[in-house]
């Protein structure tokens, strides 16, 4: 049996896109088309965690495998660790927080990412891209990471910070790819800390690893990926995969 658990973190209550979730590409959720992305890597098993009945019902119609947490969580890390709790499954070594709006995430990135992790027995690891387009910098629902040194397919990185928003083009800042890998202990010691005031302030849950001093690893990834943020990106993503017939 494989030792990663993949778990997907989704809600219905996104402020920016109430109930992104169940909306419908080719007639398939986004959730769906997430959870079918997931499986076909087959690294191990795939999990949904939701606060929300509607989504249950919905992975469940999609022969996948939900699990219904507190809608208390303030983050899609806490989430997990929650669900993970609930799986009760000793022999899972890592698990992968996959975001639930991503659906154009590559399968050979994710593969990669466990692989990476393994062998190097990273505590946290996550992707990243090159930034081709001057926009990016500025576009405030789009996450850059700033690493120690360039990255390469090769060769990861520690990540020295994450923010929303970049003046100008500067060196070793890359785009940020929401998907991260835990090692179990590290998934723990995360969810058990509590959320500093960088991490509420910029909306960003992974700088509560930085600000306690737990090392996040950036591994480049070869593919670029479409986050939903809004209902712009909806409509971005609908025309890519309808054009493409994406099932």
């Amino acid at each position: 049996m494989n030792n990663t658990l993949i778990i997907i973190p989704s809600r219905m209550s996104a402020k920016r896109l109430p109930g992104k979730p169940l909306l419908k590409i080719n007639n398939k959720s986004i959730i769906s088309h997430v959870l079918s992305k997931a499986k076909k890597c087959k690294i191990g098993k795939v999990i949904v965690a939701t606060e929300d009945k509607e989504i249950v019902k919905e992975v469940e119609n999609n022969k996948g495998i939900a699990i219904l947490t507190s809608k208390k969580h303030k983050s899609g890390t806490d989430r997990i660790w929650e669900a993970f709790k609930k799986v009760k499954n000793s022999k899972i070594k890592y698990v992968i927080n996959l975001q639930g709006d991503e659906p154009l995430i590559d399968i050979k990135d994710i593969r990669n990412l466990n692989k990476v992790v393994q062998k190097n027995k990273f505590e946290i690891a996550t992707l990243a891209l090159k930034i081709k387009n001057k926009k990016i910098f500025k576009n405030k629902n789009i996450v850059k990471v700033k690493t120690k040194k360039k990255i390469s397919f090769k060769k990861p990185r520690e990540a020295l910070n994450f923010l929303r928003v970049l003046r100008d083009r500067k060196k070793n800042f890359y785009q940020h790819i929401g998907i991260y890998q835990y090692s179990i202990d590290a998934l723990k010691k995360f969810s058990n800390l509590k959320r500093t005031k960088n991490e509420i302030k910029n909306k960003l849950e992974q700088l509560r690893a930085l600000d306690n001093k737990i090392p996040i690893n950036v591994i480049l990834a070869k593919k670029n990926v479409l986050g939903i943020d809004t209902k712009e990106d909806f409509i971005e993503l609908k025309k890519i995969l309808e054009y493409k017939n994406y099932k």
